[in-house]
């Protein structure tokens, strides 16, 4: 078997070697910082998927002394013939001299056998300084290829372009924070044509890739629906003596229930996130929405939460529809058909008008105490009552994902979720919407989902998300 390529990412210092490190291998972890030798010692970063290594990028620090290193080799070359020779007798003497490191912790791997990926900065313009180290990098005689990765905000990637091309096989432009999944892929395949033996473990790898991508938005929809089924029917219950609940007046005890209860739903939507995250090896991720406190404009309780991912009347009531007629056939399938429909027709009308007169109302849940036994009660708040409620987290679920699904692990600014200005849920399939619906109102009553009926919840979310990476795509 053709052992996984390895790829040195090499350049002058502070160009963005580890930010393209970062990104190729989905390690948000490698330190990246402004100011120039943040890398000084070779790191090897293997991307692996399921305990299979695709292949290796190798982080390295930047060349320092590339002229005098250029001086060395052709003082001691004879010919063309001999160049990747006389690299590797350059590292082997000067290994210990303190005055190569940088070189010689960037030419090891190279002459080792790893393939070169040099990156420079298109926001600066070009200047004959680079040629240098390029020089040596050609003499390497390995794979190579030439990331144009702009830092800011000027762009002179014209004039690299046209320099890149005298040296390198391979000439692309990648902003290592913002490029897109399928550019990933593309320069994993254009390494394949540089390298006849890469060829194939390379294909494989963009396979792999694709498929864990899509593997990760599946897990993802498991993920939201374990959370919506949780929030949907959780209550928060407490168990008081005969003495105790005559000394709680019923005000009381349902301020302190309700402020639990908003905490384990605001607890538990931030959980899943955070398991999305960790999905997509987002470990390090710093956070732009506050705390998720009551008062702040983002919390999961906010009118403006509520505005931005509670869908229309119109969607609640064909959703509704569709939920209580798929209820209502209860009825007919216990008629043994003899209520010729009218089970299906009547759970629907009843699912479509309670979802229409109560769509737009803030229904929070209520206080229940009950009776006392064996000289003690049980007092409960929850389940949800909103009907918007499941669409809100729903929602803010299927954008956090979004942004985590797209999000390079180079990125080091601060995750903002800013949410969307019209629900994508509307270009949903009728049977998703009624599928979710009627996940929502079997939850808020408390009872439990069968297998089946939560593999086409998990099914519905899926789609949902596609439609919402659809409705992105088709903004920009």
């Amino acid at each position: 078997m053709t052992p996984a390529p390895t790829f040195a990412v090499v350049g002058h210092p502070n160009k963005g070697k580890s930010s393209v490190v970062a990104t190729l291998s989905q390690n948000d972890a490698i330190a990246i910082a402004l100011e120039p030798g943040t890398t000084r010692k070779r790191q090897a970063y293997p991307l692996t998927v399921d305990g299979r290594t695709l292949y290796t990028l190798v982080d390295t620090p930047g060349f320092q002394r590339p002229r005098r290193v250029l001086e060395w080799l052709e003082a001691h070359s004879v010919s063309a013939s001999d160049h990747g020779e006389t690299v590797k007798a350059f590292v082997t003497q000067h290994r210990d001299d303190g005055r190569f490191n940088d070189e010689c912790e960037l030419l090891t791997p190279l002459v080792e056998g790893a393939g070169i990926i040099y990156v420079v900065d298109g926001s600066v313009p070009y200047s004959a300084e680079h040629e240098a180290e390029m020089t040596i990098l050609r003499w390497t005689g390995r794979p190579s290829l030439a990331l144009i990765n702009s830092i800011g905000a000027d762009d002179y990637s014209d004039t690299w372009q046209a320099a890149l091309g005298q040296f390198f096989q391979v000439v692309r432009k990648f902003d290592a924070v913002r490029a897109p999944f399928e550019q990933h892929l593309g320069l994993l395949r254009a390494f394949g044509q540089l390298e006849p033996d890469w060829e194939q473990p390379l294909e494989q790898a963009t396979h792999f890739l694709s498929e864990q991508r899509k593997q990760r938005r599946k897990q993802s929809a498991v993920l939201i629906a374990g959370a919506l089924e949780d929030m949907m029917s959780f209550r928060e219950k407490r168990t008081l003596t005969a003495n105790q609940a005559a000394e709680t007046s019923d005000g009381s005890l349902a301020k302190q229930l309700r402020h639990l209860w908003y905490r384990h739903q605001r607890q538990r939507e931030q959980s899943q996130r955070v398991a999305v995250e960790s999905l997509y090896q987002h470990q390090h991720i710093r956070r732009q929405e506050a705390e998720l406190e009551w008062h702040n404009e983002h919390d999961l309780f906010s009118e403006d939460s509520r505005k931005v991912w509670a869908v229309s009347k119109h969607y609640l009531a064909t959703a509704g529809f569709g939920a209580g007629a798929v209820s209502g056939a209860g009825i007919d399938a216990l008629t043994l058909g003899h209520s010729l429909g009218a089970g299906a027709l009547v759970g629907g009308l009843i699912g479509a008008a309670s979802s229409y007169l109560y769509g737009d109302r803030l229904m929070l849940p209520t206080l229940n105490i009950g009776v006392l036994k064996d000289g003690l009660k049980t007092a409960t708040f929850g389940p949800v009552q909103d009907s918007q409620f499941g669409y809100v987290v729903l929602g803010r679920a299927v954008d956090h994902w979004w942004h985590i699904s797209q999000r390079n692990h180079a990125g080091r600014d601060f995750l903002d979720l800013e949410p969307a200005d019209h629900h994508w849920l509307e270009s949903l399939d009728k049977k998703s919407r009624q599928d979710i619906q009627q996940a929502f109102d079997k939850r808020r009553k408390g009872r439990p989902l069968e297998d089946r009926q939560r593999q086409k919840f998990i099914a519905a979310i899926e789609q949902s998300m596609v439609a919402y990476d659809d409705w992105r795509l088709n903004r920009t």
